[in-house]
């Protein structure tokens, strides 16, 4: 491909990442927590601290905050600031991840497996919220594909870069890296001082600020409690993570199916990385789905091979595009979802259109391959996001709530709130709402089961 039209895919790639950033609200509590963090961060001019509510929060490390809190700083506003910066980091990965898998493998295999990742549902959907898994996935991710090149002491050092991320994880992940550059040991002493000189100053200076306090709440609490207790109610079966990332690489999970035994050094490596952090997530007790993450990159790669070598890929190609019928489902399911929980959707099922879209993209995918199965997943997505992003804002952000409560602040309270919804009407009003049972006020906020919030007038002061 011509210089003219990598430059065109480039531009179309971040295109499509920072659209749409503010169609939907924050959602959940996390998002609009550590926006908050950010947001203080930013305002405080403490770049070293995270604080949620003036108080220091140690849950996590400063990587996403600075990103967020920089962008909070040019001003772009309380839904853009909180995303940009996953959007900016998801859409360059995938640029870097383009050029090593050129470089070690071929340009076809390069293209192939940078679309496979880049339109599949996993990757944008986090590369849209502004958690940490995405950054972990892609700085770790940098670090495996320069491991996988032999390239010791700029993995360690983009090793670092993921421990200021997401903690401690991606140490125990890196682990079949170790072992297939075990050869280059003698860098092993350069490797760990690259990755001190990145990680490290950031948690010496929070243990010399806040001590035994941010050890005990940071890497106790919330790295080893974390893995082997039930504290924090995310417990879910050992078998969880393999729906889930059978999930994550949608529209291309059905190629899973052609996976083969590493006949190379390179997918040796590319086995052990999808594996060995498959196994350690699946053995920790508390189970989210952004966790696997950073293994949908090998999982793509390895999709790639096997389908570049098939005789039959289109059949196989075609059955990714056949799961795009799924879309119409989707425009159903996902506001019930977002809002309620998968268990309580609605799953009434649109069959004429479901089976015309898969039918219609069965045959495009079967007839132009991979660049039709991107294309047509782009443009299904973007339905589904025109479609939903409404709903799903009216129904699962608090922005719109926000918007009307501002204009009454004085004169609410709250009766009963989910605490998502609590985090992010904070977050929207930059201000905290008094209890009810604390500060009795003319308008109570209050919420029942998964209905949204709404305002009513005190028992007391009607």
């Amino acid at each position: 491909m011509s210089r003219h039209w990598r430059l065109v895919a480039v531009l179309a790639l971040f295109a499509f990442y920072l659209s749409g950033l503010s169609a939907i609200g924050l959602v959940g509590p996390d998002e609009p927590r550590y926006a908050m963090v950010a947001r203080e961060m930013a305002a405080s001019g403490d770049w070293v601290t995270p604080r949620l509510y003036g108080s220091p929060w140690f849950e996590k490390p400063a990587l996403e905050y600075w990103g967020q809190g920089i962008a909070f700083r040019l001003g772009l506003g309380d839904d853009v600031s909180p995303r940009l910066f996953n959007a900016l980091v998801g859409a360059a990965f995938l640029i870097f991840f383009w050029r090593m898998l050129r470089r070690q493998f071929s340009e076809q295999l390069a293209w192939t497996a940078s679309l496979m990742l880049a339109t599949s549902v996993g990757w944008i959907a986090e590369s849209r919220i502004a958690v940490m898994d995405l950054p972990l996935a892609a700085s770790f991710g940098v670090a495996m594909l320069f491991a996988m090149q032999g390239a010791v002491v700029p993995a360690a050092a983009m090793l670092g870069v993921a421990v200021l991320a997401k903690g401690l994880v991606p140490l125990v992940l890196v682990v079949p890296a170790l072992w297939f550059c075990r050869k280059q040991w003698r860098q092993f002493g350069y490797a760990a001082a690259a990755l001190l000189a990145v990680a490290g100053p950031w948690y010496a200076l929070m243990t010399l600020r806040h001590g035994r306090l941010f050890i005990d709440e940071f890497f106790i609490k919330h790295h080893f409690s974390r893995f082997t207790e039930n504290a924090l109610q995310h417990v879910q079966p050992a078998w969880f993570y393999l729906p889930v990332l059978l999930g994550m690489m949608f529209p291309w999970t059905p190629l899973v199916g052609l996976l083969r035994r590493p006949r190379s050094d390179q997918e040796r490596f590319l086995w052990g990385w999808l594996l060995w952090g498959l196994v350690f997530f699946s053995v920790s007790r508390n189970k989210l789905p952004g966790y696997i993450l950073p293994l949908l990159p090998p999982l793509a790669v390895l999709c790639a091979l096997a389908v570049t070598e098939s005789k039959r890929s289109w059949a196989w190609l075609a059955g990714c595009g056949a799961l795009l019928g799924l879309t119409p489902a989707l425009i159903t399911v996902l506001p019930d979802a977002l809002a309620s929980g998968l268990s309580r959707a609605s799953w009434q099922m649109p069959v004429a259109p479901m089976v015309t879209l898969a039918i219609g993209a069965a045959g495009v995918a079967a007839w132009r391959g991979t660049v039709a199965v991107a294309l047509t997943c782009v443009m299904c997505l973007g339905l589904v996001m025109f479609r939903v992003a409404p709903a799903v804002d009216e129904r699962a952000s608090a922005r719109g709530l926000s918007q009307i409560v501002a204009g009454h602040a004085e004169e609410v309270c709250v009766d009963s709130l989910h605490r998502a919804w609590r985090y992010q009407l904070d977050y929207y009003l930059h201000r905290t709402l008094p209890d009810c049972k604390q500060q009795p006020r003319r308008l109570r906020l209050s919420q029942r089961g998964s209905e949204p919030p709404a305002l009513t007038v005190g028992p007391a002061l009607e």
